[in-house]
């Protein structure tokens, strides 16, 4: 006969999965951003809470990544963009660091060869100062992008080695460069000839940013792309980030969407 306490955690699951349920049904009613993109924030900090060490934790936080993408395959988001490693996360532990180093290569080569990937017709798209990453890394990112450069239905982006300043830094000396050698003229340059010089190039700008930890700030990314975003923040941290948050945050668009008169 079950106790006390494990009946009441079997009713609070059953109470759990029936609102994750129920959101699910709302969100599918209405209007998915096409485009969502996340700044997957405190795997270090999820570790030191439950006594695991942030190499640990990082394998929590790819564990999630897993999950979100099949959410996102489950609603109809088309676009999913990841910030997955900074230009200044490279200054961090270099245990730590050739550790993650190790995982990307790891794991841009199973995502090259994930089921999904070819089921759903996912296309991969790594982008940032990639020549600062180890070669066999760089191989990886390759061989996922590769795999999949003829899909269209979804795209998965990755944002390795990035910082928005330096993009758009990026950006400029790429315009400069071309009219110095005469191949652009001044009246040419506007926002959408601009974008064209980012990473980003040719693909849409987020409709939906979300940040976990509980951390208010961009931190450094997509600067010019989500001058148009819904920003939404959510005080969990990434390893802990579930179905019903995710699910929340589509809500909170699509109510933002209804207001706006969208």
């Amino acid at each position: 006969m079950p106790m006390a306490s494990d009946l009441s955690k079997l009713l609070s699951d059953a109470a759990y999965a029936a609102y994750e349920k129920q959101l699910l049904q709302q969100v599918k009613a209405q209007k998915i951003p096409q485009h969502v993109a996340i700044i997957m924030d405190g795997n270090r900090r999820f570790a030191a809470e439950i006594g695991l060490s942030a190499i640990e934790g990082h394998e929590k936080g790819r564990l999630k990544l897993e999950e979100v993408l099949n959410w996102c395959l489950e609603v109809g988001v088309k676009i999913l963009t990841l910030y997955a490693f900074s230009t200044e996360n490279l200054k961090r532990d270099d245990g730590e660091v050739a550790h993650l180093m190790r995982s990307f290569a790891e794991n841009f080569r199973r995502a090259g060869d994930d089921e999904r990937v070819h089921k759903h017709k996912i296309r991969i798209r790594v982008f940032g100062k990639l020549e600062l990453l180890p070669p066999d890394v760089r191989e990886a990112i390759a061989y996922a992008e590769g795999r999949s450069k003829d899909y269209s239905d979804y795209q998965l982006n990755l944002a390795v080695a990035y910082g928005g300043r330096q993009e758009i830094v990026d950006a400029i000396r790429n315009v400069v460069a071309d009219a110095k050698a005469g191949k652009v003229d001044v009246p040419d340059i506007d926002e959408s000839f601009f974008s064209k010089r980012l990473y980003t190039a040719d693909i849409p700008d987020p409709d939906l940013v979300l940040r976990t930890s509980g951390e208010e700030r961009i931190s450094n990314f997509l600067l010019w792309q989500l001058a148009y975003s819904e920003l939404y923040f959510v005080d969990v941290f990434w390893p802990g980030f579930r179905k019903i948050d995710f699910l929340r945050a589509i809500r909170s668009y699509q109510m933002r969407q209804r207001r706006y008169g969208a």
